[in-house]
């Protein structure tokens, strides 16, 4: 919140767009903001995917090179997800918790709802890393959601992932600088949120009416914000209707981005040598080959549909 009795100057609204519900993976379903053709990525942000899922479906044996992903479970989510990779890590998530997964030079893995454990609601973030990060060792930092900060404030609540609000910062290592913070606010409030000036941001709206320079947006639009240049950050207010949204701001690499569906590297050759890596069994993806994963079986035939993006 701005403490500073100058005029707290915010960043516009630059385009807008409607996220639609599609099937992905086998049994869920996601409305795709960042990652989709009108948005194809705003560096960092590869991809942001809000998802649904039964817990008979899910995210089969599938792999990622590259970047990073951070899976965050809403907090009134029924249902919880477990994951599992050809490292032997293995692990769950339920409500409010958070993994933030380095892809790093190969993983081979496994997201799946736990069974009986009911619909999974929730969130895919997918954030680039730089070019001389691409190939480091994959990392995991999971958090519950007794570890992540939830400040309170004139009629709002900050779910502080990364990056800072309200005044409390987030424990969680960010290897690309990432503010990312789930708002929730009451009616006739006012939020105040300092984005770093370098960082590329936008808004995804997830229920209610959000207020943003005198126009009011519904749930499931991305917002792309202006640049930091000349402001203080994002100031949004609610009337009689409360609002839920998540925020999203990042450093940019300011590198070539080169994708194929779960493949993101700098150059084509870099893509050539990925796929041959992770074909051939080597160079990170040395136990992919004869890999499979026990969640995963029950879907047998299935996969994961990154191909689209």
């Amino acid at each position: 919140m701005s403490t500073s009795s100058s005029p707290f100057k915010s960043r516009s609204v630059v385009e807008n767009v409607l996220s639609v519900e599609q099937p992905e993976g086998v049994g869920a379903r996601v409305r795709r903001s960042i990652g989709r053709p009108e948005l194809r990525n705003l560096d960092p942000f590869l991809m942001l995917d809000e998802f649904q899922s039964s817990d008979q479906g899910g995210f089969p044996d599938h792999p990622h090179r590259g970047f990073e992903t951070v899976t965050y479970v809403h907090p009134r989510s029924k249902g919880k997800f477990q994951h599992e990779d050809f490292c032997g890590n293995k692990g769950e998530i339920g409500m409010g918790d958070v993994q933030w997964m380095t892809a790093g030079r190969g993983i081979l893995h496994s997201e799946m709802p736990v069974l009986g454990s009911g619909e999974v609601h929730g969130f895919q973030l997918w954030i680039n890393l730089s070019q001389k990060d691409k190939m480091i060792e994959p990392a995991y930092q999971e958090l519950k959601q007794a570890d992540i900060p939830h400040p309170s404030k004139d009629g709002i609540t900050a779910h502080v992932i990364a990056g800072e609000a309200l005044g409390v910062k987030s424990t969680v290592y960010t290897r690309q600088p990432t503010t990312y913070i789930h708002f929730e606010m009451q009616p006739h409030s006012k939020l105040r949120q300092p984005i770093d000036k370098g960082f590329n941001s936008f808004i995804y709206t997830i229920s209610g009416k959000a207020k943003i320079n005198g126009k009011v947006y519904e749930p499931h639009h991305t917002l792309v914000l202006s640049s930091g240049q000349d402001t203080d950050g994002i100031e949004v207010v609610t009337e009689d209707i409360p609002a839920e949204f998540l925020l999203l701001a990042g450093k940019p690499t300011n590198e070539p981005v080169v994708q194929h569906g779960p493949f993101v590297m700098s150059t084509r050759d870099e893509i050539y040598k990925t796929f041959e890596d992770f074909t051939e069994g080597r160079n990170g993806f040395e136990k992919a080959p004869n890999w499979r994963s026990k969640i995963g079986k029950r879907l047998i035939g299935g996969g994961h549909d990154d191909d689209e993006l």
